[in-house]
C-alpha cells in the first residue's frame, strides 16, 4: 500500500494567505489547523504566520526545514505548531529545538500535532502541559501564558546544539517529501 500522505489531489487555496498550494493529505491537515486557530481559538489571520523556513545544520550538512505555524501575541512569537503524520512523542525534541532556533529567543510553547491529536509543550521544561486539539491555547490563554514566559535569548553555542538535534531527527535518513 502506498504512503497516502504523498498523494496529490491538485491545488488548494491557503486559508491564511490565499496562496495556491499543492493539495495533499498533509496540507489538508495544515489547513484544518489554520482554521481551528482562527475560527475556534480567536486568532486573527495576521497572528499566525504559516510555512516558515528553518535552516538546520550539523557541521557542513545543511537542510531547510519548515515550521508550519508561528503564533504571535503582543508582537512576539509565543507558540509554534509543527504538523507531521504519525506519533507525537517522536516529534517533541525536534519541535523544542525548532522553538529555540526560529527566533533570537526561545519561543515558550510548542504544539506537536498529527492533525487528529495534539500535545502542547512548555519549551523550558520539555513537559506536555495539555493534550488534544481542543487544548491548543486560544488567544486569551496564550496571552496569559506568554505574559509569564521569559522569552530567554539563545546563545550561539545552544543554537548550534539545537540545530544539530533537529537536523539529526528530521534530516538524516528522511524522505525529501517529509522535510517540508
Amino acid at each position: 500500500m502506498a504512503d497516502e500522505h504523498h498523494y496529490v489531489f491538485g491545488e488548494t487555496e491557503d486559508f491564511l494567505t490565499g496562496e495556491v498550494l499543492t493539495d495533499t493529505h498533509d496540507e489538508r491537515y495544515r489547513q484544518k489547523i489554520a482554521r481551528i486557530l482562527v475560527e475556534e481559538k480567536g486568532y486573527a489571520k495576521e497572528d499566525v504566520r504559516p510555512r516558515l523556513d528553518l535552516m538546520a545544520q550539523a557541521g557542513e550538512n545543511r537542510r531547510q526545514l519548515m515550521v508550519d505555524f508561528a503564533v504571535s501575541v503582543d508582537g512576539k512569537t509565543a507558540m509554534i505548531i509543527r504538523y507531521a503524520p504519525g506519533s507525537l512523542i517522536t516529534r517533541h525534541r525536534p519541535c523544542i529545538a525548532a522553538a529555540r532556533l526560529l527566533e533570537p529567543y526561545q519561543v515558550p510553547f510548542v504544539v506537536v500535532t498529527n492533525g487528529e491529536d495534539a500535545q502542547v509543550l512548555d519549551v523550558k521544561t520539555g513537559k506536555v502541559i495539555a493534550e488534544g486539539l481542543d487544548s491548543i491555547p486560544d488567544k486569551a490563554a496564550l496571552e496569559e501564558l506568554a505574559g509569564d514566559a521569559a522569552f530567554d535569548p539563545i546563545d550561539d553555542k545552544r543554537r548550534e546544539m539545537e540545530s544539530r538535534i533537529i537536523y539529526t531527527y528530521e534530516a538524516v535518513g528522511a524522505c525529501n517529501c517529509d522535510i517540508c
